[in-house]
């Protein structure tokens, strides 16, 4: 096992020794002997079995028959999450032909942050990740189950689901993805007509036609942004079957597995006689272990937020230090958009996870003593699932990439090192996407031009005003300040004039898209401009030094000068009222930093007064 990956998780492990032991004695409690809803009375248990048909009225009165939760993110406005319209049907029979019983729980928002960049409604977006993980609890509320299996692929709905599945961590869990859509048209096309389109080369309604034949069908986006990202670490951390993630969506290989996922869950419940609940699958190795998947994979920077978040509700303490340690230590195996020109399509057929895992797993630079849904052993997840005569098989996996152009080697990455990093400078603490990045990128110093909003820098574009070198501050962006939303678009206009030969890149408070990064950002600034951070007193003009390289990204103004400096404190009532925002206040009164997950909780044993 590689040393800096040893030590960092003994670091996470003695670091969050008060916590997880809190939070492993609270699920030991939890548990109950037998099914759960034994300890209900009888009304209780006629409310649960009101509109069932009689067959199963008598199945679950009987208190033997397995009854598993379904939790379901499904709508049919978000392309990744239409097809589990049809899920609940297929699970409840499969189960019910294994004398086991199923129960739609609950449903979650699912929001698309394809429809809300650069709207009011992305201000929702980073709040909805705990919102859901309240629903998740709510639909667990009711205790008669055994067992859960979470529907979710995107966003924030993934890490929404895994707090609220961790909640209630004695129950066994199991992820059940949709898949992505077949490939439409490729994204360096499409990034080029949005980079025409902002030069004003382009018609608006050519541009739909475009973004129309790219997002063409049900089934998650084929780009690797922060929804595959989410597939690829439930894979890491053991919780969705293997080398199932990128499966198309509506395809019979795709049905087959979700069969095999509600099969699966039966194996796990407590009357099964081999219990594994969710909360002991999640430790700090799988943790570590969807850290290095990220780094290797060239993941989303939202992951810098949502997997310290996941950890803690598992009585995990993860921070940015261990990102940026195993970061050096983990090459970068994949070329995926943004960071190439294939798409998660063209990941599967290279080899997919079965290659990743298994060039890691040799290189001693990932655990293999997890726990996972099938069993101990990442290594049972170098597998490929085919069909066979209608029945579904896991055989052996591809070990070797069959594209290197898409999946390398340890032997021979695109980089030494991970797709992410941490940047430490008097300005706060960052991080930044380097996977695409040019190596010409990684170095400026130049002067700022601050801007409050997205809007505004759109503005100065298109008034000619940026034809120069700058490093563009957008500030007050923040959770606190108006629910930290993605920056979408900042990325046209920057890579336009990128392009032009002119030097430029981002330094704030906000996230960018999990689909960003050929302009260098430091994004997640903390402290934030509203919580007192540096960012709130820089001026036009002061010279800010970017270097990827030594992980640094310093304000160069004389320290007596910006002493003198008043805190800025713009107008931010716009960002209080008007969809569903003022809903959220007290979200913005109480979440935490995003080095800190961005949560509204507190870890076991930490709970706040």
């Amino acid at each position: 096992m590689n040393e800096i990956i040893q030590r960092v998780t003994t670091q996470i492990q003695e670091r969050s020794l008060q916590s997880r032991s809190i939070y492993l004695q609270r699920i030991r409690d939890a548990k109950t002997h037998g099914v759960n809803r034994k300890k209900l009375g009888c009304s209780n248990l006629a409310h649960a079995m009101a509109p069932m048909d009689a067959e199963d009225k008598s199945s679950l009165s009987a208190l033997i028959t397995p009854n598993i939760a379904i939790v379901t993110a499904y709508n049919d406005m978000l392309s990744a999450h239409e097809p589990y319209k049809l899920y609940p049907a297929l699970i409840k029979r499969t189960l019910h032909d294994a004398g086991a019983m199923a129960q739609v729980a609950g449903g979650v928002p699912a929001m698309c942050d394809g429809v809300t960049q650069s709207q009011p409604g992305m201000e929702l977006s980073l709040f909805s990740r705990d919102n859901i993980a309240m629903g998740t609890a709510i639909a667990l509320s009711h205790n008669v189950y055994d067992g859960a299996l979470y529907l979710g692929v995107c966003d924030k709905i993934v890490p929404g689901l895994v707090i609220g599945a961790l909640s209630f961590g004695h129950l066994p869990g199991v992820f059940v993805p949709a898949g992505p859509m077949p490939s439409g048209i490729s994204n360096s096309e499409k990034a080029k007509i949005r980079q025409e389109f902002a030069k004003g080369n382009v018609s608006e309604a050519d541009l739909l036609k475009a973004e129309s034949a790219s997002y063409h069908s049900s089934g998650t986006c084929t780009f690797y942004g922060t929804a595959n990202s989410n597939q690829m670490l439930l894979e890491m951390m053991g919780l969705q079957l293997p080398n199932s993630s990128f499966v198309n969506t509506n395809t019979p290989l795709r049905e087959a597995l979700t069969a095999e996922a509600a099969k699966q869950i039966l194996t796990m419940t407590e009357v099964s006689g081999n219990y594994l609940p969710i909360g002991e699958v999640i430790d700090e190795k799988s943790l570590v272990n969807a850290i290095i998947g990220l780094m290797a994979t060239g993941g989303s920077t939202n992951h810098t937020i949502h997997l310290i978040a996941m950890a803690r509700a598992a009585g995990i303490i993860l921070t940015w230090d261990d990102f940026d340690q195993i970061s050096k230590v983990i090459p970068l195996l994949c070329r995926m958009y943004p960071n190439g020109q294939a798409d998660v399509n063209a990941f599967r057929e290279a080899g997919g996870m079965s290659v990743v895992i298994n060039q890691l797993l040799n290189a001693g630079l990932i655990h293999n003593d997890v726990q996972t849904i099938i069993g101990k052993g990442l290594d049972r997840y170098v597998v490929e699932p085919s069909l066979l005569d209608g029945k579904l098989h896991f055989n052996e996996g591809a070990k070797i990439s069959k594209d290197t152009s898409v999946v390398s080697s340890v032997d021979a990455p695109y980089s030494s090192e991970g797709g992410l990093k941490l940047l430490n400078g008097n300005i706060g603490r960052s991080v930044i996407k380097t996977s695409a990045l040019k190596n010409e990128h990684l170095t400026i110093e130049t002067e700022a031009l601050v801007f409050e909003s997205q809007e505004a820098l759109q503005v100065a574009f298109k008034k000619g005003e940026l034809n120069r070198d700058f490093i563009a501050v957008v500030r007050f962006q923040g959770p606190k300040a108006n629910g930290m939303p993605e920056l979408h678009g900042l990325m046209p206009p920057l890579g336009v004039l990128q392009e032009k030969g002119y030097k430029v890149a981002i330094v704030t408070d906000g996230r960018m898209s999990g689909a960003s990064g050929k302009v260098p950002s430091a994004i997640h600034m903390t402290p934030e401009a509203l919580d007192g951070g540096v960012l709130s007193i820089i001026e036009n003009g002061d010279r800010i030094r970017f270097d990827v390289n030594n992980g640094s990204v310093e304000l160069l103004v004389d320290k007596e000068l910006l002493a003198k400096r008043l805190t800025c404190k713009p107008d931010l009532s716009a960002n209080r009222h008007g969809f569903g925002r003022e809903l959220f206040v007290s979200i913005r009164n109480s979440i935490s930093s995003a080095e800190e997950g961005a949560c509204v909780f507190d870890i076991p044993g930490g709970e706040r007064a």
